[in-house]
């Protein structure tokens, strides 16, 4: 089974959508392994998002800089969901970066709103987007060992994995 991370940013968790949106995931059949709360260093976010997500190289540090000051807001949740090409249902399910064009019925299009230009030209802050999702398998498997230790890790049957996957033909 393959498994991806999400992080619930410091708008989800004080919106109150922590419980919403993980049983999104739970009924679309994705198993949570590891769960925590958290209030992250700016460190960690270094390693997260320059280390792992390269963002600095790809869109600047203006752009890494006002992200992390938005993360330092408040705690995160940050969540292992383990399923069948979990790294891609996950991405389709939160919809795209900017909420002003993520999909209705995606976790962003039903919960934010912001364009990336108003985040730019009037509050000049990043777009709250209420969570992060691994962008490949390489992204969550580095992201997953970054968050959480194997130890943090659980390996469990739920009782929908029967209704929700197959199990290989012998």
């Amino acid at each position: 089974m393959e498994r991806t991370l999400i992080i619930l940013k410091p708008d989800s968790v004080q919106r109150g959508l922590v419980g919403e949106i993980v049983s999104r995931f739970e009924k679309v059949g994705l198993k949570i392994v590891a769960m925590k709360m958290l209030s992250p260093s700016i460190e960690d976010y270094q390693h997260h998002y320059e280390t792992i997500g390269k963002v600095i190289s790809r869109r600047g540090q203006e752009v890494f800089d006002v992200t992390v000051e938005f993360m330092m807001e408040g705690p995160v949740v940050a969540i292992v969901l383990e399923g069948i090409e979990a790294v891609e249902l996950v991405r389709k399910m939160i919809g795209t970066t900017e909420p002003k064009n993520a999909a209705p019925g995606t976790i962003r299009g039903d919960y934010t709103h912001m364009s990336f230009e108003y985040a730019n030209n009037v509050s000049k802050s990043t777009v709250p987007n209420v969570i992060h999702a691994s962008g490949d398998k390489s992204d969550a498997e580095q992201e997953i060992a970054h968050w959480f230790s194997e130890s943090e890790m659980y390996d469990y049957e739920t009782i929908n994995e029967k209704h929700v996957r197959t199990k290989p033909k012998k």
